[in-house]
């Protein structure tokens, strides 16, 4: 059997963790277990520090640290190797979505919540996180002569109801866009379901995180330079949130594009750029 899915949930409401409660335990399939509770983000960051799970379902707006940030300081782990649970957002605010799926949040649902939309969201993350343990399991797998399996070279994609393999080497970037992920080739461009923080846990080495929502190929970086941040679209000068002291994009080869890299990843781009040879 399956095991239940392992649910924190955070929201400073103790009412409106009482109603998630209740819907979580009312869903048979996929069966679910609420496994602790925190009113805010401090409370959250500080439980996950000493215990593990499988979804964190998460307020935006928190007392101190709000649900972004929680999610932000989450994303940071998955640098370290360490493992991330999976942030469906529940909020009553649909301004912060395009924010949280930068994030590589699962799902954003808003307040009241339906039972039928958590059910969705929770099917997904069941779905995904099937999908994370058999890449993990996939990763020591070795030929007879100690390579690596070829199936680690390629990401079975669906393709108007095709399947199709496309080899890693190809790939330029991954760029996140809402729930799902675009896979850019010199050629092609697919859309995939999944999220950055898996492709990054699984080439890492073969991938720069540049951006929270683009890992781009080591070799296909090719400039970096100062950029306005509405000449390539991936900031918004409006948002005081926004990095615009210094704004900064790479251009990838082949397809001439530039990508928003944010000013925590620049001193990563410039010594990736630095050890490129050719």
């Amino acid at each position: 059997m399956t095991p239940a899915l392992r649910i924190l949930i955070v929201d400073d409401e103790s009412l409106a963790r009482l109603r998630l409660r209740g819907l979580v335990e009312a869903i048979a399939e996929p069966r679910c277990e609420v496994v602790a509770e925190a009113a805010t983000g401090s409370q959250a960051a500080t439980w996950l520090r000493e215990h593990s799970c499988d979804v964190v379902l998460l307020d935006v707006q928190l007392p101190g640290a709000d649900g972004l940030q929680l999610a932000d300081g989450l994303g940071q782990r998955v640098a370290a190797g360490q493992a991330v649970p999976l942030i469906v957002f529940v909020t009553a605010h649909a301004m912060h979505a395009l924010r949280a799926f930068e994030l590589d949040a699962l799902d954003y649902l808003t307040k009241p919540v339906r039972r039928e939309r958590l059910q969705a969201a929770l099917a997904r993350a069941a779905q995904r996180l099937a999908e994370r343990a058999a890449v993990q399991a996939h990763q020591p797998a070795t030929a007879s002569d100690g390579a690596a399996a070829p199936d680690a070279d390629f990401i079975t994609i669906t393709d108007r109801g095709r399947l199709k393999r496309v080899t890693v080497a190809e790939v330029l970037y991954f760029k996140a866009e809402l729930k799902y992920v675009t896979l850019r080739t010199a050629s092609e461009s697919h859309v995939m379901d999944g999220a950055l923080s898996d492709l990054e846990q699984r080439w890492g080495d073969r991938f720069l995180r540049i951006h929270r929502n683009a890992l781009v190929a080591r070799w296909a970086v090719r400039e970096l330079e100062r950029h306005a941040p509405t000449s390539f679209g991936e900031l918004d000068a409006t948002d005081p949130n926004a990095e615009v002291a210094d704004s900064w994009a790479v251009r990838v080869v082949h397809v001439d594009e530039w990508l928003a890299v944010s000013r925590r990843q620049v001193a990563a781009v410039r010594e990736a750029l630095a050890g490129v040879r050719g």
